[in-house]
């Protein structure tokens, strides 16, 4: 498994990635429209021009990818995505610390994921983010802010 930069060709194959691996989310939510599966391949283009955006690549075929976004000194992360596929094999891990450590200069990241997103939830808790706030969306959603500071010398 590789983990390098994303470009902008790579958009599509991320789009349609990024579709499959939020399905069970918008399901979770009962929610269709979530944003991520709502995204144009421009925004996604967009975002990869713009942003630091990883992604994992097995074979020939990108099965993983993730957004980072400085914001001073802060790197917002988003759009953590694993191929259904590939997903309990630490592919997600791999993702957040290639980000931590490709924006290494960030002195925090933060991120959000819904509240009854348990396994995104547990995977950032071991990644050393801790819940700063919760923020209501509506009766069916609730989002989890969550951030993390680097540990010296990572």
């Amino acid at each position: 498994m590789d983990i390098g930069r994303a470009s902008a060709g790579d958009a599509g194959e991320i789009l349609t990635l990024q579709r499959a691996a939020y399905v069970s989310e918008a399901q979770l939510y009962g929610d269709p429209f979530i944003p991520p599966l709502v995204e144009s391949l421009e925004q996604v283009r967009k975002a990869v021009e713009a942003h630091l955006v990883l992604k994992a690549v097995a074979g020939a075929r990108i099965v993983g990818a993730v957004r980072g976004q400085l914001a001073g000194a802060t790197c917002l992360v988003g759009r953590l995505v694993v191929a259904p596929d590939h997903q309990g094999r630490g592919l997600g891990r791999a993702l957040m610390e290639a980000l931590h450590a490709e924006a290494a200069e960030a002195e925090a990241f933060d991120l959000f994921t819904g509240h009854l997103s348990e396994g995104n939830l547990r995977l950032y808790r071991r990644l050393g983010y801790r819940e700063t706030r919760r923020e209501r969306m509506d009766d069916h959603l609730t989002l989890v802010h969550m951030r993390r500071h680097p540990q010296p010398g990572t």
